[in-house]
């Protein structure tokens, strides 16, 4: 009556080749996985800023400095002085080094909340950055 008993023979080296080969597809999948849904997320994001270049005024006694700030959706590419005359360098020296230290600072936090200031030009600074911080709040998208 006919049934006939069929044995199968496994090999444990090769059960042990196709579950390592299993699990490197798991892993990569999940990767694959990470790598672009976080991807996706960076794509999708909000603009910042209204790309431009914006100003703001800083007065320093009798003289009125331009801080002017030039800005794409998502960074913050320069920060300058926009009518810093040889008369006003001579009688503050320390405001353009003060103005180039904290641009550094925000070009690498992309933001003027994370600024250090300068133990020789404390006020200064403060000064710079808080009217950098008007030119901003002028870019920003609400």
């Amino acid at each position: 009556m006919g049934a006939k008993t069929k044995i199968i023979v496994l090999h444990m080296k090769e059960i042990i080749y196709t579950l390592v080969f299993l699990a490197l597809a798991i892993l990569l999948v999940i990767l694959l996985v990470i790598m672009f849904r976080s991807h996706s997320k960076d794509s999708q994001s909000t603009p910042k800023y209204n790309p431009g270049v914006y100003t703001s005024s800083l007065k320093l006694n009798n003289n009125t400095l331009e801080v002017e700030v030039s800005v794409d959706e998502s960074h913050i590419n320069s920060i300058r002085f926009a009518n810093l005359d040889e008369s006003v360098a001579t009688a503050y020296p320390l405001i353009q080094p003060a103005l180039e230290e904290i641009a550094d600072q925000i070009y690498e936090s992309q933001s003027p909340d994370e600024v250090q200031y300068s133990a020789d030009t404390p006020y200064t600074s403060e000064v710079i950055a808080d009217t950098i911080r008007q030119a901003l709040e002028k870019a920003a998208t609400n």
